[in-house]
């Protein structure tokens, strides 16, 4: 089984009662409020966390990327990436991910992460995602063409990562005269890729069709079995049975010497009202054209009253958090025992600890990361391997390219007419 750890990176220094006072935490709060002498020393502290959290004997350290909102202070997770792989030595660098509908270069990425992985000596694993609705609206890309952009945008990063170049590439929303960079990755064929996600089924048969690992984002156990349902279903139609090495769980989990003062850190997990997207208006959060039809119906269910909604934990008790296994807080022991049943229901061969978020203080974290590695790691590694659960390393899974559009996949120009009936040998400058 792979064990990461994980946290948001939150900037827990702006003035909380501003955001209370607005309504909102994301896209339009104002930048006014951001302490840049606080989020130094908050860098400063993560970055001691991380190489902790090597020390301790995880597998991996998770970073992922969020814009607009004081509730993830990476931008652009590549960046901190790249200063991990310099400063640790053996953790895998587990990139969940880069928002690939928001760029308007996705070699750019396919680059910055080969370099990465370059310096890491092949540490890197490579994940995409769509990128969160506010961030269409921040970043000036048409929600509409969101999944459209997501799908073209990886074609384009793995024929780059594994067809020599030069070629051209002229798609539906990128067009690419020259595609010829001079860095590639240290891994063959690639990188690894895990795809992160909550409750987009589409995003689910992606991953299923591509054989990638797909990582459920702190969903409820009966939300992962439908998760895992519709990956097995799509998995079967394409030709192959799924296992632990294909599933992947984050979940929030804090541990401490004693419950009590577990529980009074873990109440920082109800920081920004629990939204750990921040606290933001519905239209931001789920444009129109956003999300597929069916989820766009839910959303208007969940706005109008008629559905509650699941991901909104605010006037949630971290006690009932607790109780639903939403969020491990405890002794070791204890989060040894409710850890034990996740394995055993979810069955993951890959699992995320989100150990810190709100204003879990530096001292409290680092002694959470302790506990973590003395106490909880061993345990779970032995249930792991009881229960069978194989991580991607472990069975060395191949990527498989079998489900990339052949149109993307062969060298392109585009001379007038339809660019898919006109393949060409090289570049035209």
């Amino acid at each position: 089984m792979f064990i990461a750890y994980f946290t948001e990176q939150p900037d827990s220094s702006y003035p909380k009662q501003v955001g209370d006072d607005l309504g909102y935490t994301a896209l339009l709060f104002p930048n006014k409020h951001f302490n840049a002498p606080a989020v130094a020393d908050l860098y400063q502290q993560r970055l001691e966390e991380y190489l902790f959290v090597e020390e301790m004997g995880f597998d991996g350290i998770m970073l992922n990327e969020h814009h607009n909102a004081p509730f993830c202070l990476q931008p652009k997770c590549n960046i901190f990436a790249a200063v991990l792989a310099g400063m640790t030595k053996r953790v895998k660098l587990v990139l969940l991910g880069n928002p690939l509908p928001v760029s308007d270069n996705p070699v750019r990425i396919a680059e910055e992460i080969a370099e990465i992985d370059l310096i890491s000596r092949g540490r890197v694993v490579s994940g995409f995602i769509r990128g969160g609705g506010t961030e269409q609206l921040s970043t000036n890309a048409n929600p509409a063409y969101n999944r459209e952009r997501f799908v073209e945008a990886h074609d384009l990063i793995i024929k780059t990562w594994t067809e020599p170049g030069p070629w051209r590439w002229e798609g539906q929303h990128y067009q690419l005269r020259v595609v010829n960079p001079w860095m590639l990755p240290l891994q063959k064929p690639h990188p690894r890729v895990w795809i992160p996600g909550v409750a987009s089924r589409e995003t689910v048969q992606f991953a299923a069709e591509h054989r990638y690992p797909f990582v459920a984002l702190n969903t409820t156990m009966d939300a992962t079995m439908r998760v895992w349902q519709t990956y097995e279903e799509t998995a079967r139609r394409v030709g192959y049975e799924v296992g632990p090495e294909n599933r992947g769980y984050q979940i929030r989990v804090h541990v401490q010497d004693t419950q009590a003062k577990a529980l009074e850190c873990a109440r920082e997990y109800l920081w920004m009202q629990g939204e750990f997207v921040g606290v933001t208006h519905p239209v931001w959060h789920s444009p129109a054209g956003y999300v597929s039809p069916r989820l766009r119906q839910a959303f208007v269910e969940v706005v109008n009253g008629r559905r509650p909604n699941v991901a909104n934990l605010a006037g949630t008790s971290v006690e009932s958090m607790v109780a639903t296994d939403q969020l491990i807080a405890g002794t070791p022991d204890q989060v040894i025992k409710r850890l034990r049943h996740i394995l055993e229901t979810a069955r993951p061969g890959i699992l995320h600890l989100w150990g810190s978020d709100g204003n879990i203080s530096h001292k409290d974290t680092l002694r959470c990361i302790e506990l973590l590695g003395q106490e909880v790691l061993p345990a779970l590694r032995e249930i792991g391997k009881d229960l069978g659960l194989n991580s991607p390393f472990d069975v060395d899974a191949p990527v498989s390219l079998a489900h990339t559009p052949q149109e993307h996949r062969q060298p392109l120009a585009a001379v007038g007419g339809d660019y898919r009936r006109a393949p060409a040998e090289g570049p035209t400058c």
